[in-house]
């Protein structure tokens, strides 16, 4: 009976399945076009599958083994039980290893029942709960079934009551396993996985080291290209694809600074909110961690429908959005790669672009960027009034130099110009050749695009390219971290090129160079606070821990340290949009500085220095790493021009990469 009953069961839900993939493809085509390299992408799927998604999931060791045990488990054992019970190919080889797969899938699902016993509160429950079931139902039964095929137990053995029972509970498999890969459930993440990870957005990321986290420009010569984002069908197909691929694990939820500080935002229930519009519906399904301070069942959306109303209900409040600090640790998270921030981005786009619509101070910064170049507002000729007294050469004059430093817009905030200050004594004590643009310079246009302003942040970035264009320079150094990511990622796609260097990496290379010499540390304890624009946007976390281990620091480190640092609040426009929550972002991160019993804290960022310092009641001195290195510096020893301990290699000199541009 049972083989006559199992390929029908196989095969009535591989047709079922199929049927669902064909219903799930055409809800993601409803997303604008996008070029992808098909055949590339699948051949490179099992790569990024096994070794680019698995280095992100084996940052928790036991669900790393849990999840190749049990996935692992499950795809051969779904290719085998095809051969063997659908196709009848019943062999000794293929009936042991179906044995093994499914053991392993068993055993695996033993350790994702115990996970569910007590999930930690990032996890979505509801369906999710009886996954562990479903996994072990399948595994169980195709185990079960098979061992008479291999003669283990002989043909019949049971009653047709017993056969009938184990034929149910593979349908119950069948139908978690199958059936709700494609049609919806707790396994769909599994089919657009997959596929999301070969046609991902950002094919590039992928890759030993490979980052990609420059936004995208917007097309704005374009008159049918579209200003952001105004209804789910406007992201691009495979957009739509990665928010289906979401396995609800909440990793996004648990590093969100904005969802631990009380404001209305939780990245992962908002990719939920985007699959419910790409389907059609509500969110009163939902079965994870809410919006705080906003109830579940109260957003309503449909693919051509509006993201953000301007009246009645929609899929997302405006201030979702706003909420957000781009800081990525959403994506840095993420076990399938899902990119939050572009998607937060291009919906604000449409906002500003569109409607205007830009809360607290936004249109007034947006304004002030349009007039004089700079968020503050500040007379444009006032840029070096702050340094009148140190004689820098500017480019206008000397036409080319070895280093171009970029100053930023930290010239106007007097708390940045001791920054600025100590690193312009940095670079002469290292005999650096080096000049400024003066009055040239602009805002880079950082914080235009993030709150949505594309067309303001073109306008900045291209005059900027094209003055970078008169002069020659080998690269650019600058302490802040945000024009450091935006010239260094985002000015190539509008055609400046540019080699950019954050200036505690400078500063690491001038000292292995040998040319800088420190006194010995005799300050307190100190723990550096690492930003999310030079780390996680730009994988840099060695080179300013390098420059205080060379001042005879000991970093007591952070619990959220590395690509896990805390944001500090100050990114994506936040302070300007000012959304309200239970807390502060910034206080939270002082108290990270105060467990570690730190006197002093380093940064390398003035939107963090400002941040830090802006806490009530610190427990720790905040100081810039140009700063702490300014202060250390010792005159060359007389007999060399470097010192004899370190390489007397010069700091690493590259072709020009200066690029003529039409403005």
């Amino acid at each position: 009976m049972l083989d006559t009953l199992l390929p029908i069961l196989i095969f009535s839900a591989l047709a079922l399945a199929v049927i669902g993939a064909v219903r799930r493809i055409r809800l993601w085509r409803q997303g604008r076009p996008a070029r992808v390299d098909l055949l590339r992408g699948l051949a490179a799927m099992p790569r990024r599958y096994l070794v680019d998604l698995h280095h992100v999931v084996a940052r928790d060791k036991v669900m790393s083994h849990t999840h190749v045990a049990t996935a692992g488990g499950f795809v051969a054992a779904a290719v085998l039980m095809i051969l063997v019970h659908g196709l009848g190919l019943a062999n000794p080889i293929l009936g042991g290893l179906l044995l093994l797969a499914s053991a392993a899938m068993f055993a695996g699902s033993l350790f994702v029942a115990k996970r569910r016993r007590n999930p930690p509160a990032r996890l979505s429950k509801g369906p999710w709960m009886r996954l562990p079931k479903s996994l072990m139902a399948f595994s169980l039964s195709v185990f079960l079934l098979t061992l008479p095929t291999l003669g283990v137990l002989p043909e019949g053995t049971g009653s047709g009551i017993l056969a009938l029972a184990l034929a149910a509970v593979l349908v119950w498999g069948l139908g978690e396993m199958f059936f709700g890969m494609t049609w919806g459930g707790p396994m769909k993440h599994a089919f657009a996985g997959a596929l999301h990870l070969a046609f991902h957005r950002r094919p590039e990321r992928f890759g030993e080291g490979n980052r990609s986290t420059g936004l995208k420009a917007l097309k704005l010569d374009d008159p049918w290209a579209p200003l952001g984002v105004e209804t789910p069908s406007d992201f691009t197909w495979n957009q739509l694809l990665g928010f289906d691929a979401c396995v609800q694990c909440g990793r996004c939820e648990a590093v969100c600074p904005a969802f631990a500080a009380g404001q209305p935002l939780n990245p992962k229930k908002l990719i939920q909110d985007m699959v419910v519009g790409m389907a059609g519906g509500s969110d009163a399904h939902y079965a994870g961690s809410p919006y705080p301070g906003k109830p579940v069942g109260e957003h309503v959306g449909t693919p051509h429908g509006p993201i953000v109303a301007r009246q009645g209900t929609a899929l997302v409040d405006a201030e979702t959005l706003w909420s957000c600090t781009t800081c990525r640790a959403c994506v840095e998270e993420c076990p399938m790669m899902i990119e939050h921030v572009d998607a937060i981005v291009d919906m604000r786009r449409f906002l500003t672009l569109e409607h205007g619509n830009t809360p607290g101070k936004g249109a007034e910064v947006l304004d002030n960027l349009i007039a004089t170049d700079n968020p503050g507002g500040f007379d444009p000729g006032s840029r070096m009034h702050w340094a009148a007294d140190l004689n820098l050469p500017l480019m206008r004059d000397v036409g080319e130099a070895e280093v171009l430093l970029w100053l930023g817009d930290g010239v106007f905030d007097m708390r940045n110009q001791r920054t600025l200050r100590a690193l312009v004594k940095v670079l002469r004590a290292a005999e650096v050749d080096f000049a400024v643009l003066g009055n040239e310079e602009r805002d880079s246009g950082d914080v235009a695009r993030r709150l949505g302003d594309e067309a303001t942040f073109q306008s900045l970035a291209k005059r900027n390219i094209a003055t970078l264009s008169q002069y020659r320079f080998r690269r650019i150094v600058t302490c802040d971290p945000h024009s450091f990511h935006v010239l260094k990622n985002e000015y190539g796609e509008l055609g400046g090129v540019y080699e950019v260097r954050h200036h505690s990496t400078y500063l690491a290379e001038l000292f292995e160079a040998g040319r800088l010499h420190f006194a010995p540390w005799k300050g307190g304890s100190v723990t550096y606070h690492d930003p999310c624009y030079l780390g996680r946007y730009n994988g840099e976390y060695e080179a300013p821990r390098n420059v205080l281990k060379a001042l005879g620091i000991e970093v007591a480190e952070m619990q959220r340290s590395g690509f896990r640092s805390r944001c500090c609040g100050g990114g994506g426009g936040a302070p300007i949009t000012d959304i309200p929550g239970k807390q502060r972002i910034p206080d939270m991160r002082m108290n990270d500085v105060k467990e570690t019993g730190a006197e002093l804290v380093a940064v390398g960022c003035p939107q963090c220095t400002a941040m830090l310092e802006g806490v009530v009641d610190a427990s720790a001195e905040v100081r810039d790493i140009a700063e702490l290195v300014a202060d250390a510096l010792m005159e060359r020893p007389a007999h060399s021009g470097h010192d004899s301990t370190r390489t007397s290699q010069p700091v690493a000199e590259t072709r020009p990469v200066v690029k003529e541009v039409t403005p």
